[in-house]
């Protein structure tokens, strides 16, 4: 069957509205002539003038023009490019309520899965809403009309980069440089042929360290001249960053400077006594501290004694593995990727821990065959990618655990597993959402499910 088309709508006259509610990504949702219409820049309850900017057979897009009655739970955006930049959607709501919102899209998305009221609300976990993220890609452009280098996000529902002079969201070691950024690429021979920055930040540096806390990988396409290459290091010299560069796959990257060191940065865990190593293209939470309080928080409902033997899937660089490695007796780590497993045992290493294991597997194809999995377990944490995690959870069922942590960043594949671990004996005991992505319609999530009384063998 042929994919739907969105069809562009022809309007000349905009359109007053009066929207109802939010969608579950944040838009306004209103009604038009007997279909629903998602909104952008619109809130629940307000009266706003639209233009129509998508057509599909049961619903319609559209944007906002003008609020003619606002919402209270309207505010003023702190950035400039808001509306514009497609980086945050929700900067327009109070951030109370965008915690409500969060909260809400969790538990209607879990209570179609599971029965109402059956479960324990955990209080949402927040924290900072400006200069929080740490993990970022930079669209990188040469417009020969402006004269300049445009450096920052795209723009909303398009492929343009935002003309932009600050980021309010971005950690404000590069949020603020910007236009030094823009500078520096413009003044390139290569201008046209940089077509991405990422940017990696961490926490001071250990003591003794030559990399800093702050890591910029420029992606080029042809070989940069020695003038080039003399501009990043004086970038680099100026703004205390490290520089990287990547001319082809994620292999070639490597670092110009400072040229001596290890490629890494470092993030702490202070109540774990832990110090976690990681590439700048390695997978980090990108807001340091919620990921502190989701630590706590996930310790706290596994409830870890000594003795217990811990299962941690999808584990990365050992985020979780490590702290859980302090409270119980043993702890295994299972990760698809080699170089993150890698990671995780130079964290390890770094940290001197030694009843932690890291093992690569493919886990969309749980490998009961593996002698690391045979010696069973008290207790499962497991942190999966958007698209969940059913296919293991019936290999876990299976091991029998105490508990069943689930970290979530998708409430939609989580009220889905829910479903499967209830047909398998687990109950969902408590959930909570976490504002990771302030200013965004992301909503991350974590999960208690225990077994069914009388259920477990």
């Amino acid at each position: 069957m042929a994919a739907r088309q969105r069809t562009r709508v022809q309007q000349k006259e905009p359109v007053l509205l009066t929207t109802t509610k939010l969608s579950h990504e944040g838009r306004g949702i209103a009604h038009h002539e007997g279909k629903v219409v998602f909104v952008d820049g619109a809130l629940a309850g307000e009266e706003v003038l639209v233009r129509f900017t998508g057509n599909r057979s049961s619903y319609a897009e559209a944007e906002t023009l003008e609020v003619r009655v606002a919402s209270a739970d309207r505010v003023t955006p702190a950035c400039p490019h808001f509306g514009v930049c497609g980086g945050c959607s929700l900067q327009h709501l109070d951030s109370s309520s965008q915690l409500a919102f969060k909260e809400a899209v969790l538990h209607e998305r879990l209570e179609h899965a599971v029965a109402a009221g059956s479960y324990t609300r955990l209080p949402v976990i927040s924290g900072a809403v400006y200069g929080y993220r740490r993990k970022a890609r930079l669209a990188v452009r040469w417009v020969g009309k402006k004269g300049k280098s445009l450096v920052g996000f795209r723009e909303r529902s398009s492929s343009f980069i935002t003309d932009m002079d600050s980021c309010a969201v971005l950690d404000p070691r590069v949020g603020v440089l910007i236009p030094a950024l823009s500078a520096l690429v413009s003044a390139l021979d290569a201008r046209d042929q940089l077509p991405q920055i990422e940017v990696a930040i961490g926490d001071q540096p250990q003591t003794g360290s030559t990399g800093g806390d702050c890591a910029l990988v420029f992606r080029h396409l042809q070989p940069l001249t020695p003038a080039d290459r003399d501009r990043f290091v004086e970038f680099g010299q100026t703004h205390a960053i490290d520089i990287y560069l990547q001319p082809q796959g994620l292999d070639s990257v490597h670092k110009l400077f400072p040229p001596e060191g290890p490629m890494r940065l470092w993030y702490q865990l202070p109540d774990y006594s832990l110090t976690l190593a990681f590439h700048p293209l390695d997978f980090t939470q990108v807001n340091a501290s919620i990921n502190r309080l989701m630590l706590q928080r996930a310790l706290q409902l596994l409830e870890l004694q000594p003795t217990d033997r811990v299962l941690d899937l999808f584990c990365g660089l050992g985020n979780f593995t490590l702290p859980i490695a302090r409270h119980a007796g043993a702890v295994v780590g299972v990760e698809g990727a080699q170089s993150m497993v890698e990671r995780g045992r130079e964290n390890a290493g770094l940290n001197g821990i030694t009843n932690a294991e890291f093992h690569c597997a493919d886990l969309t194809q749980f490998p009961e065959q593996h002698a690391f999995l045979r010696r069973g377990f008290d207790k499962i944490l497991l942190d999966p990618p958007r698209s969940g995690a059913q296919e293991v959870l019936p290999a876990l069922v299976a091991m029998k655990p105490q508990r069943i942590v689930y970290v979530s960043c998708n409430p939609a594949t989580l009220a889905r597993d829910a479903g499967v671990l209830a047909t398998l004996g687990f109950q969902l005991q408590a959930a909570g959402a976490m504002d990771m992505f302030p200013h965004t319609g992301h909503v991350e999530a974590i999960a208690l499910f225990l077994p069914v009384a009388g259920r477990r063998q």
